[in-house]
């Protein structure tokens, strides 16, 4: 399993990255929003460069261009609610890709938060068989929902490849998605690893709760 870490190297990115990070600006949702989106497309572009391509011939008013085109299907899914600025991310940059979506949250087990259990209850997908599927979900913490939002994809077919992105990963969510999905058509995107998590099993630092922060607190 391929991860991919695109802050061991200098880009844009991490500006963005500071930016999300930083509790002060953090109060400006459309701001948070919007970076979220940002990172999403980047992720996208560079995963861009890992599928499978083909030459095309373009008439353009002048004459015929060749042009190399991806020849991958594709089907973006997400984990509603935190997913979905990040979604429109990959979906800027592969506009014509099936879309999925998954509901799935935490269910805290116990009255102190320590015990976290993931509850899925709807599912709004196209057929996945032989596709490449790239999941998206801003916070690989756990990596609980991620396992059960790829587990209830699968049950609308079997893709050619699986691409885990995420904006912050943890070393142990990291950990539960190489237990989980298949070794080897399995890569992790993201733009961070961060230390580990904290007793409530949030993501240290991190930034906070991805989708309280981009749409408010929720009761």
């Amino acid at each position: 399993m391929e991860i991919i870490n695109l802050s061991n190297q200098n880009s844009i990115i991490n500006q963005y990255m500071a930016e999300i990070r930083d509790k002060e600006y953090q109060k400006n949702r459309l701001l948070f929003r919007n970076n979220i989106m940002r990172i999403g497309e980047y992720e996208a572009f560079e995963l861009s460069k890992t599928l499978d391509y083909e030459p095309k011939d373009v008439v353009t008013p002048l004459g015929v261009s060749c042009v190399n085109v991806p020849t991958d299907k594709i089907v973006l899914a997400t984990i509603f609610r935190a997913g979905l600025p990040f979604h429109q991310g990959f979906l800027n940059i592969f506009d014509h890709a099936g879309n999925a979506f998954v509901s799935a949250y935490r269910e805290y087990k116990d009255a102190e938060h320590h015990q976290v259990g993931i509850h899925v209850e709807y599912l709004a997908t196209p057929s996945i068989e032989g596709k490449n599927l790239i999941i998206t979900d801003p916070m690989l913490a756990t990596g609980g929902s991620m396992e059960l939002g790829y587990k209830t994809f699968l049950t609308k077919g079997t893709p050619k490849r699986i691409h885990v992105c995420c904006v912050i990963a943890s070393p142990e969510g990291i950990d539960h998605i190489r237990k989980t999905l298949p070794e080897d058509k399995t890569t992790i995107w993201c733009a961070a690893i961060d230390p580990g998590m904290n007793e409530h099993k949030y993501i240290v630092p991190g930034f906070g709760d991805a989708g309280d922060l981009c749409y408010g607190d929720k009761l």
